[in-house]
């Protein structure tokens, strides 16, 4: 049993730092470099993270790759994980994430320098959360809308709103995949490529407002690289104090869009290949 499961958090390690690497470095060369354009550029690279992500885990963990979904599945689905395995869960999915800041720390280092000299950004000073934000996560999405001229179009609780809703969304179409009877368990290799879509299609709307971020490892893990990297304030607690709508917010919103799955739609009460049964 200890073997199996060390295999499942090496496996949730492996693939929620793959999710992680492959979505902040697209902003990062959005941001430092500015060879993407648009936001559906880097949405899609997010998703295709996540796709790769979901293939290279889900036989040995379940591809989880977010407290949020870890959570929600352990409410909803109670033989599938005990406390202790979701704390492991959860602990591995953090330990990807700050793995995959740090890389991305050292490949765009020099490229984060040149951008804040180019802008006159003094790092953890008041707006650098413009040259943070490949790390962590803000409100507004400081790339659109700088944090004086947006503060009054969104608050705390608005971005909590938003990040609960796209994780409950993510969520729906997650359980919906673990349904053997939906059209996506059915279809060899469709679920991964659908939930990456899902995330794509999540941050293209979204990305504008929070950034998109529904997954408390891919913020707080990257975000504490940030910290110690030099933005210290301005990642922990960050401005007005708004981590914490990137932690609560996915565990809000994730076990609701299981449980609207799962209470109207949900086809059968087997387990799905992408979360397999306890062992």
């Amino acid at each position: 049993m200890q073997n199996l499961n060390l295999k499942k958090y090496v496996a949730e390690i492996i693939g929620t730092y793959i999710l992680v690497f492959v979505g902040t470095a697209s902003v990062a060369t959005a941001l430092y470099i500015g060879v993407l354009v648009g936001i559906f550029q880097v949405a899609i690279l997010w998703g295709i993270g996540l796709s790769i992500a979901i293939l290279a885990t889900a036989p040995h963990s379940g591809a989880h790759l977010n407290p949020a979904i870890t959570l929600a599945l352990y409410f909803l689905r109670k033989n599938d994980l005990d406390f202790f395995q979701v704390l492991g869960y959860i602990a591995s999915q953090l330990i990807g994430a700050i793995l995959a800041g740090i890389t991305v720390l050292l490949i765009f280092g020099p490229f984060i320098n040149r951008f804040e000299i180019l802008n006159k950004i003094t790092r953890g000073g008041d707006g650098s959360e413009l040259s943070a934000m490949a790390f962590g996560e803000y409100f507004p999405n400081p790339d659109v809308l700088p944090l004086e001229s947006g503060v009054d179009l969104i608050n705390s609780f608005h971005a909590l709103g938003v990040e609960a809703f796209g994780a409950a969304i993510l969520a729906f179409v997650i359980f919906m995949s673990l349904d053997p009877k939906s059209v996506l368990s059915k279809t060899n290799g469709l679920a991964p490529i659908m939930i990456g879509l899902t995330l794509a299609l999540l941050i293209s709307l979204f990305g504008s407002i929070t950034q998109a971020g529904f997954n408390p490892a891919r913020d707080f893990g990257p975000r504490l690289v940030s910290f110690f990297a030099g933005w210290e304030k301005i990642a922990l607690p960050g401005p007005n104090n708004g981590f914490w709508v990137y932690i609560i917010g996915p565990i809000i919103g994730a076990p609701i869009g299981g449980l609207l799955y799962e209470k109207l739609l949900k086809i059968s009460d087997d387990d799905g290949t992408i979360n397999p049964k306890k062992k």
